[in-house]
Formats: structure tokens, C-alpha cells, sequence
């Protein structure tokens, strides 16, 4: 049997390996299929709902277990392909990712589709921070922020192809296999990522730290990994949690307090001279720290725009779930056109590219709140809304690559992907917690008024939270004047 080959990438420069652009399309196929999988399993929940003959909890489940697995792994994932060599962890997620979205297409009921989805929120866990690694690795200046910005596009077309594909499987498999062919579809993609890393990859997959005082099982921090995986579930729980109750509200404190025992063992690790699970140190740089603050303020905000204008669309206007779905379309495309424009800029513009897409942000925001409110008492048509959230997705395009690459520009190699994994730990409290506050906004006022004036009122709350990114990113920008 013929064995497989692959190019070494140079010992001293990773980033002038001609290979490294053949890396990046791996790497977009799997951030592809993981990203594309979450917004097509949205519009199949109620399909699978019925065929299944599953609880409202069995459905929240489905999307809850796999933000909590995912948000949990992220950063001892990262730390592990920091150390051990990330080719080989980004292959292995990919495998969890396909076997399991094999095990849910054929999920006989809800807790074996629930059990799958954990298991994919493990994969996505492993490939993500070993994807913000590689980039970081192979790529170096101005190339480091297009091959961001190709990360960005590729958000974009995955989350705006999602729902129409989701729906058209429902639509041609019926419904008792169509939501089954939105799980099976990562099958293919996943086979393909995992024979084109084999074939592309550089040798070897696995490697020793080379410069480590002591290795082994001390050098992956096993008791750091389990505090903050401690600290990020109960943080999480209960705002993925269908009905939380009193006490189960207690999880938060405990979970920040397991977080100040994190940040003390991982200094008192570090004056022992063991590798810690992430340096410290990387907090005293300004453009990591207020980077890091201005993705976890986004992300509390934009997430939830795309939960209220769907809810508001189907129970406020009568919307089908495909024409909800349309509804985002130009915003996504345009967010990936402009994560592609703004990644080609980035290094020449800096921190002025992601000030301005927050103030587009803002602006497609408020016209959105305008669009409604106008709906609502003089009746203009709903669907100005694609005109004021494609400005919002012009933003987004402009915000999440750029943000990236200056926030990682500072960040030791050695640490890239860990210090990745807990920028997108940031990532993912801030969406869970978004979600559940800000719906909570909405639902609590429902009672007392009109769906258009409940979902004003959440958009407006997004748009505060907006500003206060926008007041970092400020911030950030004079931090590096002064330097």
C-alpha cells in the first residue's frame, strides 16, 4: 500500500510554506460544514419536533447541548494543539463531528439526536481553536488578515445558505427524512475534509512541546482544564436551560468563582514552571484584552438580532420558516463580502475598520427598529427589513475577521490556539447569555403591548450593547495611539 505523503513545512518560517493556502481551504470546508450545520438544524427543529414526538425542552436541547459541550472543550481543545500539534486534533474534531452527525440523521428518538449533538459540539470544540491556530501559524501580515477575511466570507455564505438548504431538504425528503438529510449532509463534507487534511497537512500531525521544563500529562494543566471547563458549564447552564429554576441560578456565582480559582492556579502553575493552560501574561496586552472585550459585547448583542427578527417575522407577521429565512439573506452576503474586503484592509486601516462596522452595526439597527415601528402604525412593507439589516451584515462582515486579527496580532505562537479558544469562550457566554437576557426582554413585555413594540425594545437593547463595543473599540484605538 502506497503510503501518504504530505509537505513539510519549513522549521523556521510556517508562514512561507506554499502549502499553507491549501491548509486554509481545509480549514474553511470544516468551519463551513460545523457553521452551515447550526443554522440548517434551526429551521428543521420543528420537523424534527414532530417526527420525533419530542418535548419543547427535547427541541431546546438540541441546540443547547451542542453551544454547551462546544463552549466547554474550546479552550483545553486549543491548549492541546498548541502543544501536541494541531493537524492532528483539527482531524480528530472533524471525525467526532461526521460520526456524530451520522448517529443524528439516524437518531431513532430525541435523546439519541441530543446525545449526537453533544458529541458535535465535542468535534466543533476541537476544530475551531485549531483553525484559529493554523492561521495564525501559516499565515503572517497582510496575508494573516485575507485569509481572515476568507474565514469571515465563509461564516457568512455558510449561515445565509442554511436555512435555504435546510428547507429544501425538508421540502424533497419529506417529512420524515428531510430533517434527517440536514444532519447527513455533514457526512460528505466531513469524509472530504478529513482525506484532504491527510493528503495536505504537514508531518508530523503529532509533535512533543519542544521547550517545556516538564511535559507529559502536566504540560496539557489537567487541573486548569477542569476549572474553567467547571467554570464555562456552570456559567452557561443556566441560560441553555428551557426553565431554569431559583437554584439553578445559583450555578452563575459559582461558576465565576470557579473562574478566580482558574486565573490562581494557572499563576501559581506558571511559578512552578509548568506550561499553564493559557499565559496570563497575554491579559496585559491591551490590543488582546480590549479585542477579546469587544467580540464577548458583540457577540452578547448580534446573536440575539438573529433569534428576534425570526420570532418577530413568524408569531408577530405569519412568516413560514423559508420565508423567515429570507429575510437574513442579503445581511449574510453581505457580511461576507465585507469580512473579505475588510480582512484585504486590516493591517493598513487597523482598529478605524472595526469602529466603522459597528457604527453600521448601529445604523442597521435603528432603521430595523424604524422599519417595524413604520410596519406596525403606518404600513410599509416588512420587507424593507432586508435593505436595514443588510447594513447590519455589512457591519458584522466588518467586525468579527478584523476584530480577530488585531485582537491575536500580539498573541506568542506558542499560545495561539488556546488564546483563540478563550477569545471565542468570550464568543460563546456572551451569545448564551445575549439570547436568554435579551428574550426574556421581549417575552416579558409581550403581554403588555404589540410584537413590533417587544421587538423594538429588544433591538434597542442590542444597540446599547453595541455601543459599549463601540466605546472599546474607541478605546483600543487610543491604547494603540499611545503606544
Amino acid at each position: 500500500m502506497t503510503q501518504l505523503t504530505a509537505p513539510q513545512h519549513t522549521a523556521t518560517d510556517p508562514s512561507s510554506d506554499p502549502v499553507r493556502w491549501k491548509i486554509l481551504v481545509v480549514l474553511l470546508i470544516a468551519v463551513f460544514m460545523s457553521l452551515m450545520s447550526v443554522s440548517v438544524v434551526n429551521v428543521a427543529l420543528a420537523s424534527i419536533q414532530d417526527a420525533l414526538d419530542a418535548s419543547q425542552s427535547d427541541i431546546q436541547w438540541v441546540l443547547s447541548g451542542y453551544a454547551l459541550t462546544f463552549g466547554v472543550v474550546l479552550v483545553s481543545a486549543g491548549r492541546a494543539g498548541d502543544l501536541m500539534g494541531r493537524g492532528g486534533f483539527f482531524i480528530l474534531g472533524v471525525t467526532l463531528f461526521t460520526l456524530a452527525s451520522v448517529a443524528a440523521g439516524l437518531a431513532p428518538d430525541a435523546h439519541w439526536l441530543n446525545a449526537a449533538r453533544f458529541v458535535q459540539g465535542v468535534g466543533s470544540g476541537f476544530v475551531n481553536p485549531q483553525a484559529v491556530g493554523m492561521i495564525q501559524q501559516y499565515f503572517q501580515g497582510s496575508e494573516r488578515g485575507r485569509a481572515f477575511g476568507f474565514f469571515g466570507t465563509t461564516v457568512g455564505v455558510s449561515v445565509a445558505i442554511g436555512p435555504i438548504l435546510g428547507g429544501l431538504l425538508i421540502e424533497l425528503g419529506g417529512a420524515e427524512l428531510g430533517w434527517r438529510l440536514t444532519f447527513l449532509i455533514n457526512v460528505p463534507m466531513g469524509l472530504l475534509t478529513i482525506v484532504l487534511a491527510l493528503l495536505w497537512f504537514p508531518r508530523p500531525l503529532i509533535h512533543k512541546p519542544k521547550s517545556q521544563h516538564h511535559q507529559g500529562l502536566s504540560s496539557l494543566d489537567p487541573v486548569g482544564a477542569l476549572l474553567l471547563g467547571l467554570g464555562v458549564l456552570a456559567v452557561l447552564y443556566p441560560f441553555v436551560e428551557t426553565d431554569p429554576s431559583g437554584l439553578l441560578w445559583m450555578l452563575f456565582p459559582a461558576g465565576l468563582l470557579l473562574f478566580y480559582l482558574w486565573a490562581r492556579w494557572e499563576r501559581w502553575y506558571t511559578r512552578r514552571g509548568y506550561s499553564p493552560m493559557v499565559d496570563l501574561k497575554i491579559f496585559a496586552t491591551s490590543s488582546y484584552r480590549n479585542g477579546s472585550i469587544i467580540m464577548t459585547l458583540y457577540f452578547l448583542g448580534m446573536t440575539s438580532v438573529w433569534v428576534l427578527i425570526p420570532l418577530y417575522v413568524q408569531q408577530g407577521l405569519g412568516f413560514s420558516a423559508f420565508e423567515a429565512g429570507m429575510v437574513g439573506i442579503p445581511s449574510a452576503l453581505l457580511s461576507a463580502y465585507s469580512a473579505n474586503w475588510a480582512g484585504k484592509r486590516v493591517n493598513y486601516y487597523g482598529r478605524k475598520i472595526v469602529i466603522g462596522g459597528l457604527g453600521f452595526a448601529i445604523f442597521g439597527l435603528l432603521c430595523s427598529v424604524a422599519v417595524v415601528l413604520l410596519h406596525e402604525y403606518l404600513g410599509i412593507s416588512i420587507w424593507w427589513l432586508l435593505l436595514s439589516l443588510a447594513f447590519f451584515g455589512l457591519g458584522q462582515g466588518s467586525v468579527i475577521s478584523p476584530n480577530q486579527t488585531l485582537t491575536l496580532a500580539e498573541v506568542p505562537l506558542a499560545y495561539a490556539g488556546s488564546s483563540g479558544a478563550i477569545m471565542q469562550t468570550g464568543q460563546r457566554i456572551g451569545t448564551s447569555v445575549g439570547i436568554a437576557v435579551i428574550t426574556a426582554i421581549v417575552f416579558a413585555v409581550r403581554p403588555y403591548t404589540t410584537w413590533s413594540i417587544a421587538v423594538s425594545l429588544g433591538l434597542l437593547t442590542v444597540t446599547l450593547i453595541i455601543l459599549l463595543a463601540l466605546a472599546m473599540a474607541f478605546k483600543d484605538l487610543r491604547d494603540r495611539r499611545v503606544l
